[in-house]
């Protein structure tokens, strides 16, 4: 047999698990390419905070300022703010923002509220324990700010606009609508209403659940799509309502294949994000198998929202292939408010059927679920496994004598080299 190792648990442990194939099988290793990338300790973060991108540094901004909230993004992410935290809170503390004028929110956007258990995973039990940590409310608790310049109603958390030093921290991973994450999204869609994110992704993106996950939005004729950042229209109204919002400052990280923090960007959430997606295309570019019988693909670092690891991994597994997707989440996958399923067939503002671009998918997962609430496949269409050696012989059944196989260990976060 051949044995190939891929990551799991990011949040509950961070653990390694193993993969074994027939000996004859053509298997393919397929890491992205900044996997290896070293990890950056507080020194490196505290660097790149006192050398800000295109703003002022956090220190100068608190001295003319009272009241601070720090949003950060839920489990569904890989940033590791519990490293990053502590160096920001340091600076406002020096600069006359004391711990009682220092407040949290985790903007969630569309995605269901964190529990007390989610808040020490990110942020870390000191942090929890010491500051006010709030979830983002989608529907309620909103200032009205205006429309966009594409019509996007602009509704944001009121306790986020009710202080006046804003900063994000998120990480800049590949994403099929606004290019990366990070920058301007911890803000849009981050703590947004629903209406807001709906116009953006929908109206102004041109996404649904079909076009999004089910039909290729990589397409060169698509401004929207993996690495686009520059003219897309997604990511630009995005920009314009955090500008709206006043969001001072942005941090974001870059994370390799182990999880870790490798990068981090600090300053004007355009400047600073612009960087590091130059960095970032380097990272997650990776070199993909062609003609792929079978492709895995490993939902690692958003494992809670695995959709995403089903869409970019895909691009050369042939018509008549079968995905493979790793599916070790825990919690189960995030509740979605905006494109997620809440019936059988019925789902959110977006939600659309799911319109698969391969003729089966196979989830193995130790956390199976008959249904998951965001639509990794339609369940008609699923064949769900809870031990990889069932997985493997529903292969060979399918796939005889020596099929190719393409492993991608970190598909939630790898792209084809080509797209970035």
């Amino acid at each position: 047999m051949q044995n190939i190792q891929v990551p799991q648990l990011l949040w509950y442990g961070n653990t390694m698990l193993n993969l074994q194939f027939p000996s004859e099988w053509r298997v393919h290793y397929c890491p992205m390419k900044g996997h290896a990338r070293q990890r950056i300790g507080p020194d490196g973060i505290k660097e790149a905070l006192r050398n800000p991108i295109g703003s002022k540094t956090i220190g100068q901004m608190a001295r003319q300022k009272k009241e601070a909230v720090i949003l950060f993004d839920d489990t569904s992410r890989p940033t590791r703010a519990a490293e990053i935290v502590p160096c920001i809170i340091e600076e406002l503390n020096a600069d006359g923002i004391s711990n009682d004028h220092i407040r949290f929110v985790c903007a969630l956007g569309g995605h269901g509220t964190s529990s007390r258990i989610d808040f020490v995973k990110k942020l870390g039990e000191d942090i929890v324990e010491e500051f006010p940590v709030y979830n983002h409310n989608a529907f309620s608790n909103l200032t009205d700010l205006g429309m966009t310049k594409l019509g996007t109603p602009v509704q944001i958390n009121s306790e986020v606009m009710g202080c006046d030093l804003k900063i994000g921290l998120g990480s800049v991973v590949p994403h099929p609508g606004s290019g990366f994450g990070g920058g301007a999204k911890i803000i849009l869609p981050g703590v947004a209403s629903i209406e807001s994110m709906a116009h953006n992704h929908g109206k102004v993106g041109g996404i649904s659940m079909s076009t999004f996950f089910g039909v290729d939005s990589t397409s060169e004729k698509l401004s929207v799509g993996w690495g686009k950042v520059e003219a897309n229209p997604m990511r630009s109204d995005q920009e314009e309502a955090a500008r709206m919002a006043s969001l001072d400052i942005k941090v974001d990280a870059v994370i390799n294949g182990y999880g870790e923090t490798s990068d981090v960007f600090v300053g004007d959430f355009v400047d600073e994000h612009r960087a590091a997606a130059k960095i970032a295309r380097g990272v997650y570019a990776t070199e993909t198998v062609n003609n792929a019988d079978i492709v895995v693909s490993n939902a690692y670092a958003k494992a809670s929202d695995a959709t995403l690891a089903t869409q970019s991994s895909v691009i050369g597994l042939k018509e008549n292939g079968t995905l493979v997707v790793i599916v070790n989440a825990p919690e189960g996958q995030v509740t979605h408010y905006l494109v997620g399923k809440f019936g059988k067939k019925s789902g959110g503002p977006l939600y659309a059927p799911y319109l698969p671009k391969y003729s089966r998918m196979i989830v193995f997962s130790q956390y199976k679920v008959k249904d998951p609430l965001t639509p990794i496949g339609e369940q008609e269409s699923v064949i769900w496994t809870s031990e990889w050696s069932e997985v493997i012989e529903l292969l060979k059944s399918t796939h005889p004598g020596k099929p190719t196989v393409a492993v991608y260990p970190y598909a939630d976060m790898q792209v084809d080299e080509k797209l970035l």
